[in-house]
């Protein structure tokens, strides 16, 4: 049986394809279905070793060799025919990569990298058909720093990066000098990028030698725009190589937040007293003596102008009330109905009281 499957494997080893070092070793690799294709075509990228549910990279990059990394960051790398591949529960991925010619001449190789969490990467030789080819930049001086430490961001943001200030911090590393030259006032790069964007470096100075085997901490200040808020990376480049990468995640300015909202509620209210005191300063007004005076004298003409009754008097009556009245003689005004002397049963008009015998009306009596 071992020799029926030994038999097995040499017949099925072509094609598996390539096996990189690094996934023999026992960490991340890298291989491709094809080692050399033209533009417009497409390889499969097959990768062992990764970790378990991350999220990968796959690029085609210019200007690289697997021993030495790409030597211009993802600037080489065709970037916009790029690929994200999702590794499965043991850390193996195979997609389809199209082949398009990176901004840098070959030696080329398929860069794959991990996008987020711990920082993983493997290359694989890959040649483009038809592109240009070039021999790598060499390398200055004996002296090669490595960093030998994980990096690090010190400090802490401030009231002023509340409202809005730059954040900022010290990229704090060691580095190593495992070439055979003494390294002299060393120039790094560090580059911040937010998303899938790419990095913008700028360049930091460090004075100091490190001899041949020997190591320094080297702590580099790192400064974002203003306002700036959410998941950065902060990329450390020496020599044309990353050498290493650190998140940072940047709170939001709540400060500035709070000034527009402020904002837009004052701004409303000073326009509206604004407003009302420029309406109360054009109306008309009328004067408050001239207001009181047309209040005074407008009851008094209207009661002088309401017709009166005339006076209520008791008159007592008399033979000569019911003899006709000349014309044009002043008369008081009496009221319709009976006056208190004309009410039957008083002393004038005789007792109010049962019939008695002189009564006229009485039965018997002519």
């Amino acid at each position: 049986m071992s020799a029926l499957a030994a038999a097995l494997a040499l017949v099925l080893a072509p094609l598996a394809g390539p096996v990189s070092p690094a996934s023999a070793a026992g960490k991340p690799g890298v291989s491709l279905s094809r080692s050399e294709a033209g533009t417009g075509g497409s390889i499969t990228v097959t990768g062992n070793g990764w970790r378990p549910k991350t999220l990968l990279m796959m690029l085609i990059c210019g200007q690289a060799v697997p021993s030495r990394g790409v030597i211009g960051g993802t600037n080489s790398c065709a970037n916009a025919d790029g690929r994200a591949v999702t590794t499965d529960a043991q850390g193996h991925f195979s997609k389809e990569l199209p082949v398009t010619e990176p901004p840098k001449p070959c030696p080329c190789v398929v860069h794959v990298a991990t996008v987020t969490g711990e920082k993983a990467e493997a290359d694989a030789i890959f040649m483009v058909a038809g592109h240009s080819v070039e021999p790598l930049p060499k390398e200055v001086g004996g002296g090669r720093l490595s960093v030998l430490t994980d990096t690090r961001l010190d400090g802490s943001s401030g009231l002023l990066t509340w409202f809005g200030a730059p954040p900022s911090r010290g990229l704090v590393f060691t580095v190593g000098n495992i070439g055979t030259a003494a390294v002299k006032d060393p120039v790094f790069q560090i580059g911040t990028s937010h998303g899938v964007f790419a990095p913008q470096w700028e360049e930091q100075d460090w004075r100091g030698t490190i001899a041949p085997g020997k190591k320094a901490q080297i702590k580099l200040p790192v400064e974002l725009a203003a306002g700036a808020h959410g998941d950065y990376t902060v990329s450390l480049r020496y020599g044309g190589k990353v050498l290493a990468e650190q998140p940072w995640g940047v709170g939001r300015p709540w400060g500035v937040t709070l000034f527009w909202i402020l904002l837009a509620v004052v701004v409303p209210a000073a326009v509206f007293r604004v407003g009302m005191a420029v309406v109360d300063r054009v109306r008309p007004r009328r004067s408050a003596g001239r207001a009181g005076r047309h209040r005074s004298l407008r009851l008094p003409e209207l009661a002088s102008r309401v017709p009166r009754p005339a006076p209520f008097r008791m008159a007592k009556a008399s033979p000569s009330a019911a003899a006709p009245v000349p014309p044009g003689t002043a008369t008081n005004p009496t009221l319709p109905w009976f006056t208190p002397d004309n009410v039957p049963g008083t002393a004038a008009n005789g007792q109010l009281s049962a019939p008695h015998d002189t009564s006229p009306t009485t039965k018997g009596n002519t």
